[in-house]
């Protein structure tokens, strides 16, 4: 699949999945349901889910590391500040060093190009938080948000889905 028709299936994910209505309870449902499939699948991640003001949902699977939780921090930066999926981001940018443009004043230690972080978006509220994992590779981080939301809110996947980089 082409970048630009990745681009647009992530702008679909991103007005697709969107919340009726979101709390710590919804947070603790998405986050127990991404810690579940990492316990299965033996995935190596940490999941963060948080809304602007605070923190909901945090877990940390074996395999993960030290550089994780911040790798989640400066992608749920990422998000707050362009109300987007750092995925897409990371394909509409183009930057193999991992960071933005000098012009763009956003400080390597604090944002990066990298996928993984996915808006929170509620009906009539817009983009209030964030879903960040990280621990495989962004494309990866990235699916496993996808899949979790789709799961969480009924949504058929097919057609959301971003093919392997294999395929």
């Amino acid at each position: 699949m082409a970048v630009a028709d990745d681009i647009a299936l992530i702008r679909k994910q991103e007005e697709v999945l969107v919340f009726p209505a979101f709390d710590e309870a919804v947070a603790f449902k998405i986050g127990s349901a991404i810690r579940a499939r990492a316990i299965a699948e033996n995935l190596p991640i940490i999941v963060d889910i948080r809304l602007w003001d605070r923190p909901l949902f945090y877990a940390a699977m074996p395999g993960s590391n030290a550089s994780n939780p911040d790798w989640a921090r400066r992608k749920i930066n990422v998000v707050r500040r362009f109300l987007r999926s750092t995925y897409r981001m990371v394909l509409e940018q183009q930057r193999p060093d991992r960071a933005f443009k000098i012009g763009e004043g956003l400080d390597v230690s604090d944002y990066v190009l990298a996928g993984g972080g996915f808006p929170v978006t509620v009906k009539g509220a817009g983009v209030i938080g964030v879903i960040a994992v990280s621990g495989l590779p962004e494309r990866e981080d990235h699916g496993v948000v996808i899949d979790a939301l789709c799961d969480h809110l009924g949504i058929d996947k097919r057609g959301l889905v971003l093919a392997s980089e294999a395929e």
